[in-house]
């Protein structure tokens, strides 16, 4: 492989992928999927049908099983930094076994909450293949969530704090944070703000699947907690973003 495009392609709307991306996917003649098993077979439907909107010449796909991890660590950095060792291994193979241009669709933007980055340096540190990689910028699950609810992240002059759920479950938010966007939220960690709050949530935000619930942190958690329950346990997984904003 001479060439690997590591493309964004947003939040899962294949009307929000980029001219600039799908420029680049019709350059590349390999795709790698990288699947998470049975229960997440939408996240690669999804991406084979943005492929099938797109792509015009003709391509290869590689499907890519992605290794597994603890997902309630005691060492939480640990067992990601071996998770990311075993899955450059897996790149590093299944790149080895392609000639000319290669490209990995990443949800939202491979600039925030994504791996696929780091484990391509990882790759190239390895002195096993080498090629060269090119970024292609996407719309994230973070604008995307702010369009759907017609609202502005910040407020005027005001900076806006990204996080994850483990993170504001346990340390809570900086002093003097009013907005926060958090990602990866597993456990409802909105839950555990005190004082009054307002809420923008998403899930699946650009597919069919989405659902927005807004309002009253105290008056619609209640809702998101149960709405979330309910649409994990329908499709096997979810994928979610909310804003949480200090009255």
């Amino acid at each position: 492989m001479r060439e690997l495009l590591v493309i964004g392609v947003g939040a899962g709307d294949p009307d929000q992928v980029t001219v600039q991306a799908i420029k680049a996917m019709n350059r590349a003649e390999v795709f790698f999927v990288i699947g998470k098993g049975e229960q997440k077979q939408d996240l690669v439907d999804l991406r084979t049908g943005i492929l099938d909107e797109h792509v015009r010449g003709d391509h290869r796909i590689v499907d890519i099983v992605d290794p597994p991890r603890d997902r309630t660590p005691s060492d939480y950095e640990g067992v990601v930094d071996d998770w990311h060792d075993r899955r450059a291994r897996v790149f590093e193979e299944a790149f080895s076994a392609v000639d000319g241009v290669g490209a990995i669709l990443v949800w939202g933007d491979p600039s925030l909450y994504d791996s696929t980055l780091r484990i391509v340096e990882r790759v190239l540190g390895r002195g096993v293949v080498d090629f060269e990689y090119t970024v292609i910028p996407g719309v994230t699950s973070v604008s995307s969530l702010a369009a759907q609810h017609r609202i502005v992240l910040n407020r005027i002059g005001e900076p806006v704090l990204t996080t994850t759920g483990r993170r504001l479950r346990e340390e809570g938010l900086p002093d003097g944070v009013r907005d926060a966007v958090v990602m990866l939220d597993a456990e409802n960690g909105f839950t555990t703000l005190s004082g009054d709050w307002d809420i923008w949530w998403g899930a699946y935000l650009g597919t069919p699947d989405e659902t927005l619930i807004s309002g009253d942190l105290r008056t619609v958690e209640d809702e998101i907690v149960r709405t979330r329950a309910d649409l994990r346990e329908r499709k096997g997984w979810i994928m979610d973003t909310y804003l949480i904003r200090r009255r």
